[in-house]
């Protein structure tokens, strides 16, 4: 049997490039959105396409990031790795150059579409360079860390450059992380040349996995502007629906394909992408409306909410590189993840107390720690799990999954929760508005601050949820070991971790 090779001397160095080109991913979304009403007065996009500069990168990043996945795995992650971030910066420049509403539009589907080939690759990177399961929970550690705190962080960096340059900066910012992260990958990034799949790419699922993934997302983008009941809403969910059934169909018939079922099938696996798809669905509609309730409400400038949530990413980075990367030694994953997912619950329990006149110190702070420290916590547990017992060859797709899982949440979440929030918010005012329907500008606020706590709620007990199937569906033990990997005895053939099964 062939000895498992020495770890990669460089992967620590390597390491701080790939979180890097990571955290740009993360944080371009939130930056984006600080920037978007400036971008909107700029180039005069109307009411109607100022959706388009976030709905453009959503769909082609969530639509295509299995077809990403897979061709990591054929082409290699550290060529794929390059290539994404050669093309993300190209993008950001176009983007930040834009003239007119379209051509803003396709550099941000073009960044959606290079960042489908970048977040998976980075992610199985981390899986194929890090043999050692101590090394490996410090790794995901880190990781992990940055995946839940880039959304903060883009919020504080899209009101710095907002505020003092102007919006084309909060894309051309991109062009620094993506280069010095080429510079990195070029220097200190080694793949294990086992991990190659040398399988041909599969078309009809390629183009059935990105129909249905855009459907679904699209659909949801479509319920929050239009509402459920729409035409175009019933109609893209459904063929949303039958053209992932179709997708499942095809996977199990053949040869080589784009996502082998045995990679969602796996129980662990199944349960860190269900509930963390659902813990997404929280999260996003927590920043969503903290955003707003600072700014409208509480008359924070996009600066001064950025850095109002500053607790929450400093939580984050405690509950995963401290308490989640020392317990995942010593207790199972599910015992980090359910109880993280429950801390985050109470977090957001207390966020959902705010009133028009609430205190930071009393309500916001309190909530934003304990919901970055449950996340923190639970996130880098689920990370390693995304690629639990995958063979070398499918660990790009494995590592695209759990993007997938993040992206649909994502969207899922804004679109729900905010439905809610204005079904809340409208029925409130209703009720209040004096005979002639005058509204104060207390009763708009009051109004506004009712349909957050409603949302907030609802995102509370999906968190809840999210715990509960983590702790059901999620029965790998204790990772400080390596052990048998889909379909084969030993993975001592193999230079990729694996979390005892």
């Amino acid at each position: 049997m062939p000895e498992t090779l020495q770890p990669d001397p460089k992967r620590w160095t390597a390491l701080i490039f790939i979180a890097l080109a990571q955290l740009m991913v993360v944080l371009d979304a939130t930056v984006v959105n600080i920037a978007l009403p400036s971008a909107q007065a700029d180039l005069g996009i109307s009411d109607g396409n100022r959706q388009w500069v976030v709905t453009a990168y959503t769909l082609t990043f969530g639509g295509l990031l299995l077809f990403g996945g897979r061709v990591s795995d054929l082409w290699g992650r550290k060529n794929t790795f390059i290539v994404g971030l050669l093309g993300f910066a190209a993008a950001s420049a176009l983007g930040g150059a834009a003239v007119n509403t379209a051509m803003l539009l396709g550099a941000r589907a073009l960044q959606g579409l290079f960042g489908a080939l970048l977040a998976p690759a980075a992610l199985s990177l981390i899986a194929v360079m890090f043999t050692d399961a101590k090394e490996r929970a410090k790794a995901f550690g880190v990781y992990g860390a940055i995946a839940g705190a880039g959304a903060a962080v883009g919020l504080i960096l899209g009101g710095v450059l907002t505020q003092y340059l102007n919006w084309r900066w909060a894309l051309f910012v991109n062009i620094a992380f993506a280069i010095a992260a080429v510079i990195g990958a070029v220097k200190f990034v080694n793949e294990p040349a086992q991990g190659r799949n040398h399988s041909r790419l599969d078309i009809p699922g390629v183009v059935l996995a990105s129909g249905g993934l855009v459907s679904l997302v699209y659909g949801f983008s479509r319920a929050e502007s239009d509402g459920w009941a729409s035409t175009w809403t019933i109609s893209l969910l459904i063929a949303s629906v039958v053209l992932l059934a179709a997708f499942a169909l095809v996977e199990s018939k053949v040869k080589a394909p784009l996502l082998p079922l045995r990679v969602i099938t796996d129980r662990n696996r199944g349960g860190v992408y269900l509930s963390l798809g659902l813990a997404i669905i929280g999260m996003f509609g927590l920043f969503l409306f903290l955003t707003y309730y600072l700014q409208t409400v509480m008359g924070y400038s996009a600066l001064k909410s950025g850095v109002a949530f500053l607790p929450m990413v400093g939580g984050m980075i405690v509950g995963s590189t401290q308490i989640g990367t020392r317990l995942m030694l010593r207790v199972r994953p599910r015992l980090l993840m359910a109880p993280g997912f429950l801390v985050a619950a109470v977090g957001m329990g207390i966020l959902a107390q705010i009133k028009v006149d609430s205190s930071y110190a009393e309500v916001l702070l309190p909530g934003l720690i304990l919901m970055g420290l449950g996340m923190g916590t639970a996130f880098m547990p689920a990370m390693s799990l995304s690629t639990h017992g995958v063979r070398p060859e499918d660990a790009g797709v494995a590592s695209a999954m759990v993007n997938t899982s993040q992206q649909v949440g994502g969207s899922i979440g804004t679109a729900l929760l905010n439905t809610l929030a204005a079904s809340a918010t409208a029925s409130w005012i209703k009720d209040r508005a004096g005979a002639g329907g005058a509204k104060s500008q207390l009763l708009i606020n009051e109004s506004n601050v009712h349909g957050y706590s409603v949302a907030i709620y609802w995102a509370t007990g999906i968190l809840a949820i999210a715990a509960l199937l983590a702790f059901f569906l999620v029965n790998a033990e204790v990772q400080n070991h390596a052990e048998r990997v889909d379909g084969d005895e030993s993975i001592e053939d193999f230079a990729i971790p694996v979390i005892a099964h």
